[in-house]
C-alpha cells in the first residue's frame, strides 16, 4: 500500500507524526507486553517483543511513504566502507526460451547494473582478480518484497551478508546484487517480472565468465523475496542448461534459501494458516498493505492471476497447475523458516515438494531444513533474534 505519503510535504509530515507517536506506543507495548503470559509467544522476552512491535509498525509506515530512509538503487554505485561496488554487464546472448517471451511481453530489457563485494573482516571486499581453483563464494539477493531494500551496506539485509562471509575459510567473499526493483501506481510503473531474473543471470555469468568461480563453488542465496528470485535463476539454468541458443553457465553447486517468498498467491490463505493466523509477524496480510502493493508491481502486465500456476514466480503454489513447479536437478539446499511468519505453511509446501525430488536430510538427500522456533519472518535479518546464532551455526554445518 503505497499511498499519497511518497511525495513531498506530505512523507515529511507523516514520518514526523510517525516518529512523534511512537513515544506513546512504545510505553503502551511494554504495559501489553509486560507479562509473558500476555506476549504473542510465552518464549519471547519482553524487548523481542517490543522490538518486533517497532519493526511492524515501521515496515508499516515504510509501506504508506514509499521507505523511510533513502537507499541506493541499480542506477549508480554508493561507496562504502565495507564493501566495494562493480559494474555487471547485461547478458542478452543468455536470454532464451520463455524467459525471452516473458521479457518481451513486459517490455523489460537486459540492463547493466551494480553489484556490492563484501569481505570477511581483515580481508579485501572485493576477491583478487584470479580465484583459486577452490574457492568458494555466496552470491546474494536481498529481500523487500521486490519493491524496497538494497544490496548496499546501508540495508539491513547486508547484516545476513556479513554474517555469512564469516562462517567458511573457503568461502570468504559475497557479491550481493543491486536487481532493479518494480514499482506501480501511485509510483510508475517500472521492472516488472522478468527484470530481476534477467539481472540475476547476469550477476551469475559474472562470477562464472568474469571472476572465474566453478558454478559448483557459488552458495546463491536469498533471504524474502530474494529467496524466490535464486529459485527462479536455479530453475532457469535448469530448466536450459542444454539449450542450443544460449551457452547458460552450469547450475551453482548450493542454494541457500532463508525464510522464501514462494507462494505469491493466495493459495495458502485459509482461515488457521500460518498466512492468517501468525498475526504477530511484521509482514502485513498478503491480501492487503505493502504485500499486495509489492504483487501487483512485481507481476505487472500479467496480473495476480498469473502467480497461482507459475512455477518461476510461485513454486509452493497450492494451485492444482502448481504441481509443475519440480525441482529434480536442483543443487544442494538449506532451507531455513520461522514459525511465527506467516509465510511458514508456503515454506512448509516448498520443503515437500523440494523433498519429493530431491531428498531430505541425514546424508540420504540434497535437502537440509532448519526451523527457528517462534521466529518471525527473515529474523536473520535481526542481529539480536535468539534464533540466529543456532541458525548460522546449521548453516556453517551444512557448509561443511
Amino acid at each position: 500500500m503505497v499511498s499519497e505519503y511518497t511525495n513531498q510535504p506530505w512523507k515529511g509530515l507523516y514520518l514526523g507524526y510517525a516518529l512523534c507517536s511512537t513515544l506513546i506506543r512504545v510505553p503502551l507495548w511494554i504495559l501489553r507486553s509486560i507479562f509473558p503470559f500476555m506476549r504473542p509467544y510465552p518464549s519471547w522476552s519482553l524487548g523481542h517483543a517490543v522490538a518486533v512491535q517497532l519493526i511492524k509498525y515501521f515496515t508499516y509506515i515504510s509501506s504508506v511513504t514509499g521507505g523511510i530512509s533513502a537507499l541506493p538503487d541499480y542506477h549508480a554505485i554508493l561507496p562504502a566502507v565495507d564493501a566495494e561496488g562493480v559494474w555487471i554487464e547485461a547478458t542478452p546472448h543468455l536470454v532464451t526460451a520463455e524467459l525471452k517471451i516473458w521479457a518481451f511481453v513486459s517490455k523489460i530489457e537486459p540492463e547493466r547494473i551494480p553489484g556490492y563485494w563484501y569481505g570477511r573482516k581483515g580481508t579485501n571486499p572485493k576477491p583478487a582478480a584470479l580465484v583459486r581453483p577452490g574457492d568458494r563464494v555466496f552470491y546474494f539477493f536481498h529481500g523487500g518484497g521486490y519493491i524496497q531494500m538494497s544490496a548496499h551496506p546501508k540495508a539491513m539485509t547486508s547484516n545476513i551478508v556479513r554474517a555469512l562471509v564469516e562462517l567458511d575459510d573457503s568461502a570468504l567473499h559475497a557479491l550481493a546484487l543491486e536487481y532493479r526493483l518494480s514499482s506501480t501506481s501511485p509510483l510508475p510503473d517500472r521492472n516488472p517480472f522478468p527484470a530481476a531474473l534477467l539481472d540475476a543471470l547476469a550477476g551469475y555469468n559474472y562470477l562464472v565468465n568474469v571472476m572465474g568461480y566453478s558454478p559448483s563453488n557459488i552458495i546463491l542465496t536469498g533471504d524474502s523475496a530474494g529467496g524466490n528470485l535464486a529459485l527462479a535463476l536455479v530453475r532457469y539454468l535448469v530448466e536450459n542448461k542444454d539449450s542450443s541458443d544460449a551457452p547458460l553457465p552450469a547450475p551453482p553447486g548450493h542454494l541457500l534459501l532463508l525464510s522464501p517468498w514462494a507462494d505469491l498467491s493466495t493459495s495458502h490463505d485459509w482461515p488457521g494458516s500460518s498466512a492468517v493466523s501468525n498475526t504477530a509477524d511484521f509482514l502485513s496480510d498478503n491480501n492487503n498493505g505493502r504485500s499486495l502493493y509489492s504483487k501487483h508491481a512485481f507481476l505487472g502486465p500479467y496480473g495476480l492471476g498469473f502467480a497461482s500456476y507459475h512455477r518461476y514466480i510461485s513454486p509452493a503454489s497450492l494451485h492444482p497447475s502448481g504441481a509443475q513447479a519440480h525441482f529434480t536437478g536442483f543443487p544442494r539446499t538449506f532451507l531455513t523458516m520461522g514459525t511465527a511468519e506467516r509465510l511458514y505453511d508456503s515454506g512448509q509446501t516448498l520443503r515437500k515438494k523440494m523433498a519429493a525430488d530431491m531428498g531430505e536430510g541425514n546424508g540420504e538427500g540434497q535437502l537440509t531444513y532448519f526451523e527457528g522456533k517462534d521466529a518471525v519472518h527473515d529474523f536473520l535479518v535481526l542481529t539480536w533474534h535468539p534464533c540466529r546464532p543456532a541458525t548460522l551455526g546449521a548453516i556453517q554445518q551444512w557448509l561443511a
